[in-house]
């Protein structure tokens, strides 16, 4: 009874338009669409074209590249083949994957999924002795004050020290934060496959002013195609009779602008992952100038991130603490800003002029072995043999 009698007296709800959060209402201000509608998975994703290679082009970038460990020696770094790490970063991690496939596989998680790209070291007798890739079975969870992760693999817990694990700059991953502008991407294409299918336009079509007969139509119809109807006859002369007239089918503004916003979703995407648009294949803007200026630019800002976070990564699980303090993995970067043979040889050329590398690090650099006498710095264009060895001949002294 009480219940009752304040349902009586109670206040009626009131709802403000300007805020609606009804999804009837929505529907009605908004023309259909909701926040989150254009959700896509993230199989669907992968779909389109441009995302594709976006990962692709990461991924694949640095996992190219060479992986090797190094050791901090009086300020200078000394490649340290020798260290039990070394064969897990350009041999294989297991019998199933190569090293090559690890960390291409790593980065691609971490493009694709929030939680990044894990990997698990199995080590035996505090020995590694291979690096199992993980997409399930593995987890990890975060602290919310200080972000420190806890990994479980499968239902026991795992130190983090045994675990690669590669992520992007924020607690989503690139391909969730763009998923709407890929969305629209994916529902542009498939409008565009639905056109080309069900509703695709003729380049034109014959109007006669009065109604044909079924005879004479099936007469016009057979003519035509014989003359026109076969990419043999493409160009001819179209012949009319019958006061006919050929009607040609314009390409009107509104589906330029289709094109022009299907083109601007590709450079979105791009944006989305810090690709250039003439590395998607978008060649509008692009100039001999601007395309090499943009491809420094997405090494120094897209690339190079990301061989960071994977040299921080492999670090943390293949050296072990007292290591880190003397040890650290790099990844080769010479690869990218790679000239060709005619620009390294001129480089080659005045660095050793100028007394800043030898001929040795030269040859060593294009994967020459060394010779006798290379380790010297000198400037081949003012050194001067002469014989200094061996007693002097008679003649000599006399001379």
């Amino acid at each position: 009874m009480l219940d009752r009698l304040r349902s009586l007296f109670r206040a009626p709800e009131r709802k403000s338009l300007s805020a609606p959060t009804d999804e009837e209402t929505l529907r009605i201000f908004t023309g259909g669409y909701l926040p989150g509608a254009l959700a896509i998975s993230a199989g669907d994703a992968l779909k389109v074209p441009a995302v594709q290679l976006s990962i692709r082009l990461i991924a694949e970038g640095v996992a190219a590249l060479d992986r090797r460990v190094v050791k901090v020696d009086g300020g200078r770094e000394v490649d340290a083949p020798e260290h039990p790490a070394s064969r897990f970063l350009d041999g294989r991690w297991n019998t199933a994957r190569s090293a090559y496939e690890g960390v291409r596989d790593l980065i691609s998680a971490a493009l694709c999924s929030d939680a990044g790209g894990m990997a698990w070291c199995n080590r035996v007798g505090g020995e590694l002795r291979e690096i199992v890739f993980y997409r399930t079975s593995l987890t990890v969870q975060h602290d919310t004050d200080t972000g420190e992760p806890t990994y479980t693999l499968g239902t026991r817990e795992v130190p983090a020290g045994d675990v690669i694990h590669v992520r992007g700059a924020f607690d989503r991953c690139p391909l969730t934060l763009a998923r709407e502008s890929i969305a629209v991407a994916a529902t542009m294409s498939d409008r565009a496959g639905k056109m080309m299918k069900n509703a695709d336009r003729p380049a034109g079509w014959i109007e006669f002013e009065e109604d044909l007969d079924e005879e004479a139509f099936v007469r016009m119809k057979k003519s035509w195609e014989e003359a026109h109807g076969s990419p043999e006859n493409t160009g001819k002369t179209a012949i009319l009779y019958n006061k006919g007239k050929y009607q040609t089918v314009e390409w009107k503004s509104v589906d330029q602008q289709f094109v022009e916003l299907r083109k601007e979703q590709v450079v979105e995407i791009g944006r989305a992952f810090g690709i250039p648009p003439s590395m998607l294949f978008n060649h509008d803007r692009a100039t001999w100038s601007n395309y090499e200026a943009a491809s420094k630019e997405w090494i120094v800002n897209t690339l190079e991130g990301w061989c960071k976070i994977t040299e921080a990564a492999l670090t943390r699980a293949l050296l072990s603490e007292d290591e880190q303090r003397t040890h650290r993995i790099i990844i080769d970067r010479d690869d990218l800003t790679r000239a060709d043979i005619g620009a390294r040889a001129t480089a080659y050329s005045q660095l050793i002029a100028a007394r800043v590398i030898n001929p040795n690090q030269a040859r060593k650099w294009e994967g020459l072995d060394p010779y006798e006498g290379g380790e010297a710095y000198l400037n081949p264009n003012i050194t001067v043999s002469t014989r200094t060895t061996g007693p002097a001949k008679p003649d000599e002294e006399d001379a």
